[in-house]
């Protein structure tokens, strides 16, 4: 396993990151657990959570993914050191979720103590904001027409964050978190919490988590390159575009109790003519390597320059065996070239 610096935190990440989000919908805590310890052996540190998860997010589910980590915890208390645990508060729009509110100090304060019970642990690693306030071109909402900035109150946002970031100061000074990281956010947000840092001697922005795949790399070059020059990690989530990317939803197939065979929050944007065309392409060329579709999507993702660390899922261990061995290849020069034709012809399919 290969190991990157979280930001400036001076942490160190494996270059996979284990996603969790099915744990408590489609994998029991008997599957997680055997996900947990498979991960350890194979020099995996990072778990990333939310408070949200399991997916798709309903009442019932809120908070179940927590606590099965937290059970595992609290059967392996002496592994907790060897893990970097990252969760996330849920922003708002989920109306059993604080009445659906926004994200304000009290709420991280109540939230980062409720995540701690449910965890088993007297600390987080790195405390994350799953999406801002304000809309943000993430969830499908990064066509023109989707946001509309002309109402815009930047003094307003701008203060939110401050009382956001002062909240989290808190919770660095008490110990309960050791660094805080975006997810869902653009250029605007990470420079703005930056300037609010530096400006008010608060906790500088470690990371932050955004779609990224070969179907949804909005975020390549531009704010990836932010990230690089102000040393914030970059965490690509989705990184087989909801599962898409392995192919086995091609031409419409939804295989019993896949993720595409549950209700999704935000519909199945991902599901459309260009996307089936484009996945057809890489599958075909994944192949013609000696390659399975989801490792070549993978595998150029982890060599996509800035990318600290990417966060992967799977409901079966099979799948993340497979998915493992991708960070161990290399994808030539060639195949690099021939993943850019395709790219192009397809660069944003949904």
């Amino acid at each position: 396993m290969k190991y990157s610096k979280l930001g400036r935190t001076g942490i160190d990440v494996s270059r996979v990151c284990l996603g969790t989000m099915t744990w408590g919908k489609q994998n029991t805590q008997a599957d997680a657990d055997e996900q947990i310890a498979f991960a350890l052996d194979q020099g995996i540190n990072f778990f990333d959570t939310a408070e949200m998860y399991a997916v798709p997010p309903t009442p019932e589910t809120y908070g179940k993914t927590e606590s099965i980590i937290g059970n595992w915890l609290s059967r392996h208390a002496s592994r907790r050191e060897e893990m970097v645990l990252a969760t996330k508060i849920a922003g708002n729009g989920l109306s059993w979720v604080r009445g659906g509110g926004d994200v304000t100090g009290e709420a991280i304060i109540t939230s980062i103590d409720q995540s701690l019970d449910r965890l088993k642990t007297d600390y987080i690693d790195l405390y994350q904001i799953h999406w801002p306030n304000r809309t943000s071109p993430h969830f499908a909402k990064h066509w023109p027409g989707m946001l509309d900035f002309s109402s815009v109150d930047t003094a307003q946002h701008s203060a939110e964050m401050l009382e956001i970031l002062q909240a989290l100061g808190e919770c660095v000074k008490s110990g309960k978190i050791r660094h805080f990281g975006l997810s869902n956010e653009t250029p605007w947000g990470i420079n703005e919490y930056l300037r609010l840092a530096e400006k008010h001697d608060l906790p500088r922005v470690a990371s932050i988590q955004n779609e990224f795949s070969l179907l949804h790399a909005k975020d390549w070059p531009f704010l990836i390159e932010n990230c690089v020059r102000e040393d914030v990690a970059y965490l690509p989530w989705s990184p087989l575009a909801a599962g898409a990317l392995s192919g086995k939803y091609i031409d419409g197939a939804r295989p019993e109790g896949s993720r595409w065979s549950f209700a999704q929050r935000n519909g199945l944007f991902r599901d459309t003519e260009a996307s089936n065309e484009a996945i057809k392409a890489y599958k075909e060329l994944a192949e013609a390597n000696g390659l399975t579709a989801s490792q070549l999507a993978l595998a150029w993702v982890d060599q996509v320059d800035g990318v600290t660390s990417t966060i992967i899922g799977a409901t079966k261990m099979t799948q993340l065996e497979e998915d493992l061995k991708a960070f161990d290849m290399a994808l030539d020069d060639e195949l690099m070239a021939q993943i850019g034709s395709i790219f192009k012809k397809y660069p944003m399919p949904y």
